[in-house]
């Protein structure tokens, strides 16, 4: 019997017809001598089995009691006044390293390369030999400048000495000699004019020893200005030019010397050889590359600074330096110079850091970088407790107070210092009370309880 209010049956009449012979057959194979059950009896249990499925399926609906809405409690936050500060940034600058020193050695003379005394990575002292030229020329030009020294020192000598005593005997002989000479030939000369008068002798003759006793007289005065000249000695004229001539012969000698020097290739600085371009049978000319030397006491580092900081930065400012090849090595320095001008290519200027005695695994190429710490310049920036901000998403949120509701305000992390952090918001001002702690789960305008205030304090 169905009512309106009986829940429908999920079989149709085929369905039960359907079941009820196999029911009875399972019931005949199973019990072969029972008697068979009525079909009205099995119809009764299907419907009933009908029922009890539907209500499983299907769960009654209840009347629920309606919850009465109750309103949020207010959030117990502690609050604190905001204060306004600057800090600084850290600028992250990349760079290279550099060696401090770096000299190509170069012949300053011809020749042949005779030794060379290093090979690449060997280290180097100041004044130590490197290379050696073949000096033979270089020692013959020696030589022959120190004998033609020694040649005008002798004749100054002679000069300042003066004439020596026995020069000065040999001229007054000498002049005794031309004197007499002069009187036998003025004797000569007054017998063949009286023998010529008398006509005993030519006119040619007389002539002919008139030039005779004419010569007399040259040599003798010739004679009596080499004595004089003998006595008087050298004038200050002649020994100052033979000054100039030993001067001159004592710089031949250096420049000697000099050239000698010039075959061998020495270090001017402390360093380690990084190239050698000559082998020993090479010829060699003037500024023709030897060695390549480059110091190991002193390294420039050569740092980009952004754009933006142009003209901010001055020598003297305090950098971190890093390297990605020495995971174990930082330094603090500061910066030696800048450069005054940027690279065409990157627009960036640089400032360089010299470092003396640097780590050896320091290497001139190495990648470096340095931190720089830059004050903020921001007149609308606070100083407040990491804990007073909220992240939600990519914004950074700070929860005022205003007539017992907490009130959001986005603001900007502009430099992070750990326990504190700077921010910066048009709107907000020195002296307004903000959420310190208890400001993670506040909504805009969500009530708030004050259960601490630092602004107390």
């Amino acid at each position: 019997m169905k009512t309106s209010d009986s829940p429908p049956n999920p079989f149709s009449e085929s369905e039960l017809q359907s079941v009820e012979p196999r029911r009875d057959d399972m019931q005949e194979k199973s019990h072969p001598k029972s008697k068979k059950v009525p079909r009205w009896l099995v119809a009764i249990l299907i419907l009933g089995g009908s029922a009890v499925l539907w209500q499983v399926i299907v769960p009654s609906s209840r009347p629920t009691a309606q919850t009465s809405t109750q309103e949020t409690p207010p959030r117990a936050v502690e609050i604190g006044a905001l204060m306004s500060g600057t800090g600084s940034r850290q600028v992250r600058l990349l760079g290279q390293v550099e060696a401090g020193a770096r000299a190509t050695l170069n012949p300053q003379i011809e020749g042949t390369v005779q030794q060379v005394l290093v090979r690449e990575g060997d280290r180097v002292t100041p004044g130590m030999t490197m290379a050696v030229l073949d000096d033979a020329d270089s020692k013959l030009a020696l030589a022959e400048a120190r004998a033609r020294l020694a040649q005008e020192k002798g004749n100054l000598a002679r000069l300042q000495v003066g004439t020596r005593p026995e020069i000065l005997t040999q001229r007054r002989a000498e002049l005794a000699a031309a004197e007499a000479r002069e009187a036998e030939a003025q004797d000569n000369l007054g017998r063949t004019a009286s023998l010529t008068e008398e006509g005993a002798l030519s006119e040619r003759t007389l002539v002919e020893v008139r030039s005779e006793a004419n010569a007399a007289t040259s040599e003798k005065f010739r004679v009596k200005a080499l004595l004089a000249e003998a006595e008087a000695g050298p004038t200050r004229e002649e020994i100052d030019a033979q000054k100039g001539l030993v001067a001159a012969a004592h710089a031949a000698v250096r420049q000697a010397e000099l050239g000698m020097r010039r075959t061998r290739i020495q270090a001017a600085f402390p360093g380690v050889v990084e190239s050698r371009d000559a082998d020993p049978g090479d010829y060699v000319e003037v500024d023709d590359p030897i060695l390549t030397l480059v110091s190991d006491r002193s390294l420039d580092i050569f740092l980009e600074i952004p754009e933006s900081l142009s003209g901010q930065v001055a020598p003297g400012k305090t950098v971190n330096l890093t390297a990605r090849a020495l995971p174990d090595w930082k330094q603090q320095t500061s910066i030696t110079a800048v450069v005054p001008s940027t690279d065409t290519t990157s627009r960036r200027q640089l400032v360089r850091v010299s470092l003396n005695n640097p780590p050896q695994r320091l290497l001139p190429g190495m990648a470096i970088q340095a931190y720089l710490s830059m004050p903020v310049e921001n007149a609308n920036t606070f100083v407040v407790p990491r804990d007073a901000l909220t992240r939600r998403g990519s914004d950074w949120l700070l929860f005022t107070i205003r007539d017992n509701a907490a009130q959001q305000v986005n603001v900007e992390m502009v430099v992070d210092l750990g326990e504190e952090v700077i921010i910066a918001n048009p709107e907000l001002q020195e002296g307004r009370e903000i959420v310190v702690n208890g400001g993670d789960g506040l909504t805009d305008n969500a009530a708030v309880k004050v259960v601490n205030s630092l602004t107390d304090r």
